[in-house]
């Protein structure tokens, strides 16, 4: 049993085909089922099941596939930071983000980063829930997320960073612009931009509204924050969003819209997932750190 053959086994079990994991390594198709027998010998059973369309891992291969991607996704990380060691300050760090993370949290820490370290690289993978988050960290796809801190997941740590309070998002010349605060009772009257239907953001504050028994008139929802923030601008309705860092509140006094706070709404938690944070490189951890030691000052 070898690597090759635990890596090439994987490939098969996630692409349910031999030919194809065969072109994309341009081999044999051949070549490919000789390291899937091989695992077959050494474990003394079958590990694939032929379908009319493909293979698909028998309940012992689908034992064998997980401790497989587990180890390997181990592995490749190891072999991965002992390079980075080796070649000190230069490297990659992989980072999943929201689509307006790196303007809201990132900005300042990405500069500091790249002065710092100006050979690494920054990669940034867009993604549309803290679930395809925890998927990609899985897969070894990323070293870092920055997510909605929620319930625990198996296989992934998450680390909370900044604490962020609910706003509610109105027109300057909105009859609720001049308040100082918002009461809970007050949003059962609002026409609500809702936040995306797949993120934490959203189901926190819809348990929230559950537990303060506040039913809002259900509207369609839209991408992300910036967008609520957009269409409440445009006059369409009224956004409930976490204040975010460098957001100016209702008494700043000036531009078409006000951030009034919400008190009785709990604070959304924000900040990194990684598998294991002991195991990041030197770049990922310090890219970490300067993120978060922006939102501790």
């Amino acid at each position: 049993m070898t690597l090759d053959d635990l890596r090439v086994y994987v490939a098969v079990c996630q692409s349910g085909s031999l030919s194809a994991v065969a072109r994309e390594l341009s081999c044999t198709q051949s070549a490919v089922s000789q390291h899937v027998k091989r695992l077959e010998r050494e474990t003394g059973t079958r590990l694939l099941e032929r379908q009319p369309r493909g293979v698909v891992p028998t309940p012992a291969g689908r034992l064998l596939q997980a401790a497989a991607a587990e180890g390997l996704a181990g592995l490749d990380l190891a072999l991965r930071r002992i390079d980075e060691l080796a070649r000190g300050e230069v490297g990659s760090v992989r980072v999943a983000t929201g689509a307006t993370t790196v303007r809201h949290f990132m900005s300042e820490a990405v500069v500091a980063f790249r002065r710092r370290y100006p050979e690494a690289s920054l990669e940034f993978q867009t993604e549309t829930s803290s679930r395809r988050c925890f998927t990609a960290l899985a897969a070894n796809d990323i070293d870092l997320a920055w997510i909605t801190i929620g319930a625990p997941v198996r296989g992934i740590e998450q680390h909370p960073v900044v604490e962020l309070p609910w706003v509610l998002a109105v027109p300057a010349g909105d009859p609720l612009a001049g308040r100082s605060r918002v009461e809970a009772a007050d949003l059962a009257d609002i026409r609500h931009i809702r936040l995306p239907e797949n993120s934490s953001a959203r189901a926190h504050l819809d348990t929230a509204f559950a537990e303060l028994g506040i039913r809002i008139s259900p509207e369609p929802s839209v991408a992300d924050w910036d967008t609520a923030v957009l269409l409440t601008e445009l006059g369409l309705g009224h956004a409930i969003v976490p204040a975010l860092p460098n957001q100016k509140l209702q008494d700043a006094g000036t531009g078409p819209l006000r951030f009034i706070p919400i008190p009785d709404l709990p604070r959304l938690a924000v900040g990194w997932a990684v598998r294991r944070w002991e195991a990041l490189t030197p770049l990922a951890r310090s890219f970490a750190d300067t993120v978060s030691s922006t939102h501790r000052r």
